[in-house]
Order: C-alpha cells, then structure tokens, then sequence
C-alpha cells in the first residue's frame, strides 16, 4: 500500500506506471485474440487460409437429377418431364501473379436404374448437356446422341455406369478478385411419348454429377461407399447383361437364350471366372484361402426389394469346419480328385452323406428335414466355426425342396421345379434355416448363357464345364432330391455333369448361405487376389 502511494505521489513514476499496465493490457488482448482465433479456425474444418501464391480451383454441384414417372408427373397427352441442373468450375488467381490456367475432368454417374423401354426400344429418358461455351455436347462415349421426338440429347433410358463427359478441360483467369465461372447445363427429359408408359410408373434412376481437378475416373470403393454390397453389384457392377460376368434375369433381354433366364428378377453371375470373390470370415489384409466365398446372384426371393447375396464356398470343406460327430460324416473324401479345380490339399477334403437315415432305407433318405448332415454338420458344427460376429451377418433363408424326376432338364426346368414340384412322398418342399447347399439351376447358371438351353446332364462338355465358374471338379453335392426315389439326390458328378446319387454316399460339399440385405460394401474389386469386404 505504500509503494501505491509512493507512486501516485510521484508523477513520474505514476505516468510510467500507467503506461506498463496499458502494455501489458494490450499483449494479453492481442495473445488472447490470436488463441481464440486459431481455436475457432480449427473448429470450422470448412475454413481455408490461402497464401499469396495459390490459386483456387472450386467446384459447385447442383442438385441430383431425377425423373419420378407416374399418372401425375407423366399424364397421357401430357407434356414432357423434365429436371434440370448445373455444375460449375470457379477459377480464381493468386494475388502475387494475378493469373492461372487449369483444367479439370466432368463425369455423370447412373449408379441405379430401374427404367426399361416401354414398347421395347424407343427411347424415353433424353440427358441434354450443355458445355461452358453454349454449344450442345454431341459425343460422350458409351453413349448414343440423337433427336427423339424433338429432344436432342443421349438415351439413357437403360443406361448405367459413369459416364465421360468432359476430359482435361480448359478454364483460365487473369484476376484474383473476379473469378472465371464456366457452368454446365444438364437436362433430363422423360419424353411423354404417345404410346403405353405405364409400365414404368414406380421405376427410378439415380444421378450424380461429378467433377475432378485430375483425371479421376471414380473407384468402386468410390461408387459403392456407404451402400450395401447388393446395391454395389446391382447398380455399379452391373451395367447391362453380361457386364462382368451378371445377367439380370427378368426373362427379357437381347443377347444369347435370354429367354432361358429365371424369371426371378435376379442378379446372377456366369461364365468362366467373373470377378465375384468375397472375403467372409477375417479381416486379415490378404483373405485366407478358406476364407473365400464367391457370389451367386443377387436375389429378392421375397419380393420386398431388398436384396440379399447368396454365397458358396469358393473351395470345399474340411471335418474341421463341418465336424465328425453325427451318422452323415463319411470320412476323407476318398474319389478321383484328377479333375480338381482349386487349391487345396486333396487329403484334408471331407465327404459327408447327404441323410443316412437307415429308418428309410439302407441306401438313407433324400428328406432334408432328418439330414444330420444339415441339421449337424452344416448348421451346428458350420454354423459355430464362422463364429458369432460373422454369423450375425447371415440370414434365415427359406429353401426349396421341390424334387425332379430327371437329369435331362435345363436349368430353367430346374428352377421351376425346385419351387413348384413336390418331394419324394411325406417330404417337405421347403425348409428354413441358414445353412444350405447349392440347387442344381444355381449350377446351371454359372454356365455361360450358351449352356442354357442344355440338359445339365450334358454339361460334362469342356465347352461348358471351361465356362462354368462354379464347377470344381469333384463330386459335390446338391440340396434338391430326386422325387421318383425317396434315396436319391442330385449331385453334381467330377466331369460336369448333373446326376443323381444315393443319399447314404459321400460326396464333397460346399455350403451355402445368404447375407442381409443391410450388409455394407467395404471395399475389393471381387477378384480372387482382392475380393469384396464387408462391413462388419
């Protein structure tokens, strides 16, 4: 207190005083400031601090194209439907230069579409794009530009994919406060033509525009980010038929025996090796040979719209995966193996009888329900060794159980009957569990479309067999039972061929089951060496 007065008596020292405190005031406000400052641009990821000599390339999206055909939006002697949308490049110079020059690439992605042409072949849905400079743009690869009835555009009305529209284009500026803008126009017109359209009411498409500062064509982690792997093959895999092996079985379509197709609305993958590996069961950086599954199809089997993928083993299994307790357990697999299409060592493959039910017949049982080998096996001892957070992934399925009374059927024979033919006797026609085996038009199908119109009983020949993705070379069994004999069951024999077997033999098997619809994509492209993952 008396050094306070000393100083205010003192005017000199009061003055000098004064003139310390207000310094210091001003470095704790100026300090205060600056860690505010920099707290508050942390916070804001979106904040950017460009330096003198940079430059900003900028990219604006409008909204998502669509087009929602229905009684309202597309009456009958109406007018055409239309949505439009821009997307601009903003270019501005640094200020130490005043100028910049760049280029960029512009795609339009079809990740899903539903639309077919309503008589068969008119086109219907017309994308007009417009470039920077007012002129129309005429050529865009993997697509065909005309005039339909008046819109001059490209059809996308079946289209999928992505597509180039733009590639290394210029934009250049010579300012660092008045930016160059160069907006593109899209247009999607659903031309409301004078003719039924009414079968496309309820269908969709789903657009995107996008736009890179380097060529970038987007990745199919980038498509499918954040979707299921069914939505992943159904609308970025799958383009049209044949496109990487998957054919959309509809029961129409273009190319060879399209008439042949299931009729089921399903996703199916043929040929000789398409690119439909799945990593199940590890997250190891490279998938374990036992851990690989591949894709049959993409099925709605309940008509909800939601899709679920149907995986078999890619190779066969040991008694370490399926167990050895129960009657059906055969021991080693124990027939020629000179036909053998995978990797294992043939020693450790397990053959299982298919229902050694002797109450029936020393030959057993071709009733699914008293297999031990399906209730044991397949969907205890199998069931336990993908363990609980692989399990969860799995769904319930309903398995049919509709039986043949031959070999010399096709597999759309096949497919009608696994559904529609009763068993053999008493014996259910479907089953419900998780685990289950392939059904012979499952085996069928994974031919090339060629084979389709050939008994399975001829599909021994190279020409099919070389073409066939899911055939391994030995004898394998088949869920569907011969419905003449109540032993009997359908298998498929080491040369190719569908035959049938007495239940109480041991074959190879490999299990099959379906995902949840709501299982996500988490990367791989499907091959063998970098097979699609799964969001677990």
């Amino acid at each position: 207190m008396k050094l306070m007065n000393r100083i205010k008596n003192n005017k000199l020292l009061y003055f000098l005083g004064v003139l310390i405190v207000g310094v210091f005031i001003v470095l704790i406000v100026r300090f205060t400031y600056a860690y505010l400052g920099a707290s508050i641009n942390d916070a804001q990821g979106n904040v950017t601090i460009n330096s003198d000599e940079t430059d900003r390339l900028d990219f604006e999206i409008g909204d998502p194209l669509s087009v929602d055909a229905t009684p309202t939006t597309l009456p009958e002697n109406g007018t055409n439907l239309v949505d439009t949308t821009t997307a601009k490049a903003i270019l501005t110079a640094n200020t130490t230069n005043n100028t910049a020059n760049y280029s960029y690439w512009v795609y339009f992605n079809i990740s899903n579409n539903t639309f077919t042409y309503s008589d068969g072949s008119t086109p219907e849905i017309i994308l007009t794009v417009t470039g920077p400079d007012g002129n129309p743009v005429t050529n865009v690869e993997g697509l065909t530009y005309g005039t339909y009835n008046g819109v001059a555009g490209f059809d996308i009305t079946t289209e999928n994919g992505v597509f180039t529209i733009a590639s290394d284009y210029a934009i250049a500026v010579n300012s660092n406060t008045e930016p160059t803008e160069q907006t593109w126009n899209f247009t999607l017109t659903y031309l409301n033509l004078d003719f039924d359209q009414s079968g496309n009411y309820g269908n969709s498409m789903t657009t995107e525009i996008i736009m890179t500062k380097e060529e970038n064509i987007p990745t199919l982690a980038d498509l499918c980010s954040g979707k299921t792997l069914a939505e992943c093959i159904t609308t970025e895999v799958y383009t049209e038929d044949g496109a990487e092996g998957i054919y959309y079985h509809d029961g129409v379509g273009s190319y060879t025996n399209a008439d042949q197709e299931a009729g089921d609305n399903s996703y199916r993958f043929s040929g000789a090796n398409p690119n439909n590996y799945v990593c199940f069961g590890s997250d190891e950086e490279t998938c374990p040979a036992e851990n690989l599954y591949r894709i049959i199809g993409v099925f709605d089997d309940d008509k909800d719209s939601n899709y679920q993928i149907k995986l078999i083993k890619a190779d066969y299994t040991t008694s370490a995966m399926l167990g050895t307790d129960g009657r059906d357990y055969y021991g080693a697999y124990s027939s020629s193996t000179s036909n053998y299409k995978g990797s294992m060592d043939t020693s450790t493959i397990a053959g299982y009888r298919w229902n050694y039910d002797t109450s029936v017949s020393t030959y057993g049982s071709n009733n699914w329900t008293t297999s031990e080998f399906n209730t044991i096996n397949l969907n205890t001892n199998y069931w336990n060794y993908l363990g609980a957070i692989w399990q969860n992934l799995i769904v319930e399925t309903t398995w049919h159980l509709g039986g043949m009374t031959s070999y010399n059927n096709t597999a759309k024979a096949f497919y009608d009957g696994e559904r529609n033919n009763t068993g053999y006797g008493s014996n259910p026609t479907t089953y419900s569990d998780e685990i289950g085996l392939m059904y012979p038009s499952d085996y069928g199908y994974a031919a090339s479309p060629e084979a389709w119109i050939t008994d399975l009983y001829d599909y021994e020949s190279s020409a099919i067999t070389s073409n066939n993705w899911m055939y391994m070379g030995l004898y394998e069994w088949t869920i569907t039972p011969f419905s003449s004999r109540s032993v009997s069951v359908f298998f498929v024999f080491n040369s190719g061929y569908l035959s049938s077997s007495n239940a109480y033999l041991g074959n190879a098997a490999r299990p099959v089951f379906y995902l949840k619809s709501n299982v996500e994509f988490n990367g791989g492209t499907g091959t063998s060496s970098d097979p699609y993952r799964l969001a677990v």
